[in-house]
Formats: structure tokens, sequence, C-alpha cells
């Protein structure tokens, strides 16, 4: 079976094409700009070379079109025809207190993502049209939806409910709900699985650590708790959002400097985070290049980044009463080792014996970064939300025939 795993974005559309026999990659790209004339579309074929065209893509039903074409081109596709197409899955964002596991696309599914644009409305709208445009080009092929707050239905009231009058949480569902479920679940059953044991018997704190950023407790399989709350800027410091912060300082910025709340509100997701305090940049490679130059902003913004890190995973090994394995993952997580060794350096008092040599070396494998005998695993292993989708959209249109 093949599937197209689909994220759309507001402007862009990111595809993945899977052969489910071998839960191998046939192509990926992705479709940039999309609204304007010269939008940008990227092919890539594994053992082949890339392919880039810049045409007029105004709306996502247009931007799928493309990527189908693509596929099925004669000289750089893969495909006989969009028939080989069996299946698409969709990445969303929110999916609110409704959808505790991923689902096949029926009318009351899509009018429920729909009453969730509010709680995600720069996200589920745009997933939205993704949705439609592979309606209008695939008409007759099933669709499912695997939801990024999916995972964290498990936490229990004590870790989603905040301390605020209840009838928030009545009428408008303001709780935690937390993000990056498809990637901490991901990786969580890829850490058992290398360390040969059985996840329902692990405790878990894994660190999706790329531009957003979130740790999440995963205790016995199930997430426990999770540092993005109710949208993704709670938490972690990140690359430009500023995660946990006073709520009082809100309004004390709208009266100083007299903002707007969507002043404020773009000032604490795009503005803040490695940006604001290094003044360099959001991109932590830059931020320590520039920290082992000399900035000494540089160096605070990458200290205060990674002591937000070790505090929330001494929180949660306290919340699940201990840990067995620490993960990194995504961007940041799996690729900054200097990152990994400051934030390793901080948790001695788990038992945790660091490898500065295992640490260093690089490798698209999962693997540990501590010493045979550490009390805490500590691993790297490479996220991919990408087959996650494939696999339980596989799971819901097999489940289906």
């Amino acid at each position: 079976m093949n599937i197209l795993v689909i994220n759309a974005g507001s402007s862009s559309l990111k595809y993945q094409l899977y052969d489910m026999t071998t839960e191998s990659v046939l192509a990926k790209g992705r479709v940039e700009r999309i609204g304007m004339e010269s939008s940008i579309l990227t092919h890539e074929v594994e053992g082949r070379a890339d392919v880039r065209e810049v045409s007029e893509i105004l709306e996502h039903t247009t931007a799928v079109r493309k990527v189908l074409d693509m596929l099925t081109h004669r000289s750089f596709g893969v495909l006989e025809s969009i028939g080989d197409i069996q299946a698409v899955g969709h990445r969303i964002v929110h999916g609110g207190e409704s959808f505790k596991e991923s689902v096949l696309i029926d009318a009351d599914v899509k009018l429920e993502i729909r009453n969730l644009f509010d709680l995600a409305p720069l996200h589920n709208p745009a997933h939205m049209m993704g949705i439609q445009a592979v309606e209008a080009n695939l008409p007759d092929v099933p669709q499912a939806v695997v939801f990024d707050t999916a995972f964290h239905q498990t936490m229990p009231a004590t870790s989603y409910l905040y301390a605020i009058p209840k009838v928030f949480y009545r009428k408008h569902k303001v709780r935690r709900y937390g993000f990056h479920g498809t990637s901490h679940d991901y990786v969580s059953k890829q850490a058992a699985a290398f360390l040969g044991r059985p996840l329902e018997e692990l405790k878990i704190i894994s660190c999706h650590i790329g531009n957003g950023a979130s740790c999440t407790a995963i205790l016995h399989g199930k997430s426990y708790d999770t540092s993005m709350g109710m949208t993704p800027l709670e938490g972690l410091m990140m690359g430009s959002r500023s995660g946990d912060l006073d709520p009082a300082i809100v309004p004390f910025a709208i009266n100083k400097e007299d903002l707007t709340l969507n002043e404020v509100n773009s000032m604490l997701n795009k503005h803040s985070g490695l940006m604001a305090v290094s003044g360099i940049s959001s991109d932590m490679r830059e931020v320590v290049e520039a920290m082992e130059s000399g900035d000494e902003n540089a160096r605070l913004a990458f200290e205060m980044y990674a002591y937000r890190i070790r505090k929330y995973i001494g929180s949660y090994a306290a919340a699940m009463n201990g840990v067995d394995v620490i993960l990194f993952t995504a961007g940041v997580g799996e690729n900054s080792a200097v990152l990994r060794k400051r934030v390793c350096e901080g948790l001695t008092f788990l038992g945790l014996d660091f490898d500065e040599e295992r640490n260093e070396l690089r490798s698209s494998e999962t693997r540990s970064i501590t010493r045979d005998g550490s009390a805490v695993n500590v691993l790297v292993v490479p996220t991919n939300e990408e087959l996650l989708i494939a696999r339980d959209t596989y799971r819901l249109v097999i489940g289906k025939e």
C-alpha cells in the first residue's frame, strides 16, 4: 500500500510518499509560498537529483495537484498513476478533547476539526485546507488524521488542569493539551525497542528540542505530563517563543508600552526565546557559534535554554518518582552535542553516567550517550513523525477493509 503523508501550513505543504510494504520513502518534498506567483515546489527522490519548480500556486488544491503531477511525472515521478495512492494521512496540530487517537476522516470529523479552530487558529484552518485539497484531487481515496495532542490525552487532571476558575474549562476547554505528541509517541517506542525492554515498564522523559521544544513525562507508555500547555507557547525556552513566564507580564507590557494583545502575542511567540536573549538568532547553531566566539549574550541565551530543559527533567523525575530513560530528539536534540552535554552535566544526582565520546558521535540511528551501567540511560533518538502518521493511516485503512 502506498500512503501519502501531508502536513499543510497556511502557505506551505510538505509531503512524503511511503511504500508500507517496506515502510520506505519513495519520494518527499514541499511546496512553499502558496498564494504567490513565484511558488516553489521541491521534489526529492533518493538517488536522483532534486527537482525544483517555480510557478504560480494560488491555493492548496493546486498545490496538491502539482504534487500529484510530480509523483506521476514520466521523468521525475515514482508512480504510474495517482491511482497507485491508496490512502492519505494528515498531521493535525490540535484535536482538543474530542480526539484521543487517530481517525479516518468523515463529515463529523471535519466538523469537529473546524470547531477546534479557536484553539489552534494558526494551524487547524490550514490543515483543513489540506484535507479539502486532497478531496478535490483524490475524491475516492480514504484520508486519516493524526493529532499532535492525542498522545497527551492520557494525562491525569492533576497535570492538565490550570488553577483558575473551572468555568474556563467547562465553557471554553482551557486546559493543558500538549503538542509534539506524534514525536513523543514515536521516540518513546523506539527507545524501548532499542533497550529491549517493555515500554509499559519504563519511566521516560522525552525531550523534543527543535525550534519549538517540549519535554514529556511518559509513565509506562502513556503521557503523564508535558511542558507545552493550552498552546505551544508554554514550557521550555524555544527558538523564538518565551516559554514559561509570569502571566502578569502580559498586562504589564500592554500598559507600559501601549501594546495591543496581538502585539504581545506576537512578541511572545515570534520575538522571544533564543532570538530575544541572544540578540542574534533563533537558530541554536548560530547561537553556539557566537558563544564559542566569546559573545556573552549568546552564552546567556544558551545557558538559560539548557537550564530550563534540565529543570523540567528534574521536575518530571520527581513527578514519576524516578526515571529510567532520558531521550533527546528533533533538530537540536539530535544534532547539538554541546547542548546535550550541558544538560546532562547537571543530572548526575540521578545516577546518570555521561559518556562524552559517545555524545560526540554522529549517527542517524538511535544510540546511547551514557556509559554501560549508568542508572539512567540517555539516548539520542531520531524522530520520524511522518512514519508514525503513515503507520496509523495504514492501520485505520486496513482495519476498515
